[in-house]
């Protein structure tokens, strides 16, 4: 375990739920007798943000916000794309059912879905990418090439077992594509992840042709979306991250990542400005 993956989850635990919205509500609970109206505002207003984003109605909206800039690929085959990058998306860990060997998280196998259904329209090599951040034996890209293997009848081409974030998924990705001569990938990661991947992986100097899967706020709304539950609560604190993490890559990189609408089309590529 790196000590930065250590310290950036533990920052992201505080700016995300439930603790954002918790901790706030313990200070004006400790407030409220010194100074009792911002006391009860600071100790009330947090709790009923809590409600409303564990709602499948305010996960959906905040869910939109960011899917919103991630366009459904309409054609493949017509992207000119030279290979599938596929982003790692976590792990589960001690799968009982596999041996007790680590096996691919659900939201990895998502992704590794949606790649598997590109390659057999295209034909195009895959790429996995993620490391061992949290100190695992084995990377995510390792586990990720496995479960396409095994599950889906697929060999990934490369495999990329170094990176710790996005940042270094595009970063060292982008090493090996450029080294076979590749400069144009469909991108698979999940849609409210896209934006920041996209930029992230412009930046890096490859031509993006966005494949986002995993949309959670297509979905029709429903009486069920109005009952606060742990998934939505879930999605919510999902679009807060990648909010935060796109503020932190602007003020890190500057207008080297750049928020932006994909509304290309699969077959055009967005560079940004020279920084």
């Amino acid at each position: 375990m790196t000590a930065s993956w250590f310290i950036t989850n533990i920052i992201s635990a505080l700016l995300l739920p439930p603790l954002v919205f918790i901790l706030p509500s313990l200070a004006g609970f400790m407030l409220y007798k010194r100074r009792p109206r911002f006391g009860a505002a600071l100790c009330v207003v947090p709790l009923i943000a809590l409600v409303v984003f564990s709602t499948g109605i305010g996960a959906k909206w905040l869910a939109a916000s960011i899917e919103d800039f991630a366009a459904p690929l309409t054609s493949a085959q017509a992207s000119g794309a030279q290979a599938i990058v596929v982003l790692g998306g976590g792990r589960s860990r001690n799968a009982v059912e596999y041996g007790g060997r680590d096996t691919v998280s659900s939201p990895a196998l998502v992704r590794l879905r949606y790649a598997a259904k590109l390659h057999r329209e295209t034909g195009l090599p895959i790429l996995v990418t993620g490391g061992t951040p949290d100190g695992s034996s084995e990377s995510e890209a390792a586990l990720m090439a496995r479960a396409l293997h095994d599950d889906f009848a697929i060999a990934a081409k490369w495999q990329e077992h170094a990176s710790e974030n996005t940042a270094q998924n595009a970063q060292f990705s982008a090493q090996q594509l450029k080294a076979a001569g590749i400069q144009r990938v469909l991108l698979v990661t999940d849609a409210m992840h896209m934006a920041r991947s996209r930029s992230i992986f412009i930046h890096s100097g490859l031509q993006i042709v966005s494949a986002p899967t995993g949309f959670y706020s297509r979905a029709p709304v429903s009486p069920i979306d109005f009952v606060p539950n742990g998934h939505a609560l879930y999605v919510s604190s999902y679009a807060m991250h990648e909010w935060i993490g796109i503020a932190w890559y602007s003020l890190r990189h500057g207008s080297a990542i750049r928020l932006m609408r994909d509304t290309t089309g699969p077959g055009v590529n967005v560079k940004h400005p020279a920084s």
